[in-house]
């Protein structure tokens, strides 16, 4: 039975295993591969996974693979790229992985890791854990051909057929929501979904989002009286080089940072909220190591 990784050469002596290691038997696995949680990381992110079915008296069987294993064998998956099957050998069996993906990601297990990383990451900065201040924009990216043809679609100006994904991250560059529509959805039409998502997760605190030209129209008088909410349009410059735009770079470096894990490069996934939560989990990479950076 496999259990938490332990560093490279080390000995299994103290080291960290997952909140619920009374369920499954220790046994020895080097910590080998760069997608590795730290100790440091897995001490933010174990209390926070949700708590198995049988210990809230629900039912059912304890897990019998270390926690530490799955999340270490997700973040395998979307930093590289790689099909679920083609999972290493030393992870746990990649259809228990991938069950425990599914059902993590049904009950909202990432955006909760990532809200309370996020919020952790923010104070340790000197700033308020809740933001009231976010950029939007959207990205296209091609299609697999696991991808059914009700979720895709047809980006004309950008010549991409496959899925949008449309983010809203704070002004630090730390994801706040994520949408997954067909490429062929315009702008202005999928921001008033991203915007009620964003109201949700960040309980109305936020009250301004700037953005680029695609979400002009009635979105920004919608966004005023629905959500009260001020959605300000930063301009493109009309001068013949490469200029820095105000606010949108955060978002566009938040794309570049998503669009470094490989399983995001190109959508792979047969339902669009499994793209959200692959879209999470990346950030989800970023923010604990930028946490841990700060501790």
């Amino acid at each position: 039975m496999l259990s938490c990784p332990i560093p490279a050469g080390g000995s299994t002596a103290g080291a960290p295993c997952c909140r619920l290691a009374a369920s499954h038997q220790p046994t020895r696995r080097t910590a080998r591969y760069p997608t590795d949680l730290t100790d440091a990381q897995w001490a933010e992110l174990d209390p926070l996974l949700p708590d198995p079915a049988c210990l809230a008296g629900r039912g059912g069987r304890w897990e019998k693979h270390c926690r530490r294993l799955i999340v270490d064998a997700i973040g395998y998956v979307v930093d590289n790229g790689i099909k679920w099957r083609a999972l290493p050998a030393d992870f746990p069996p990649w259809q228990t992985v991938y069950k425990r993906f599914a059902a993590w990601e049904k009950v909202g297990a990432s955006q909760r890791l990532l809200d309370a990383l996020r919020d952790r990451v923010r104070l340790a900065e000197g700033r308020a854990a809740a933001p009231s201040a976010a950029v939007m924009d959207s990205q296209s990216v091609r299609a697999a051909a696991t991808v059914g043809r009700a979720t895709r679609g047809w980006d004309g100006g950008k010549k991409v057929a496959g899925r949008k994904r449309h983010i809203v991250v704070d002004t630090l560059g730390l994801l706040l929501a994520v949408l997954v529509t067909p490429a062929s959805t315009q702008d202005r039409v999928a921001a008033r979904s991203l915007l009620r998502r964003l109201r949700d997760i960040a309980g109305g605190r936020v009250s301004l989002v700037w953005a680029d030209g695609g979400y002009t129209g009635s979105l920004l008088d919608w966004a005023r009286k629905t959500l009260r909410l001020a959605v300000e349009i930063v301009q493109r410059p009309q001068v013949p080089y490469f200029t820095v735009l105000p606010r949108r770079w955060v978002v566009e470096r938040s794309l570049a940072w998503i669009t470094g894990h490989r399983r995001c490069v190109r959508d792979y996934e047969r339902l669009p909220h499994h793209h959200e939560a692959m879209v999470r989990w990346s950030m989800i990479r970023i923010t604990s190591r930028r946490l841990t950076r700060h501790q």
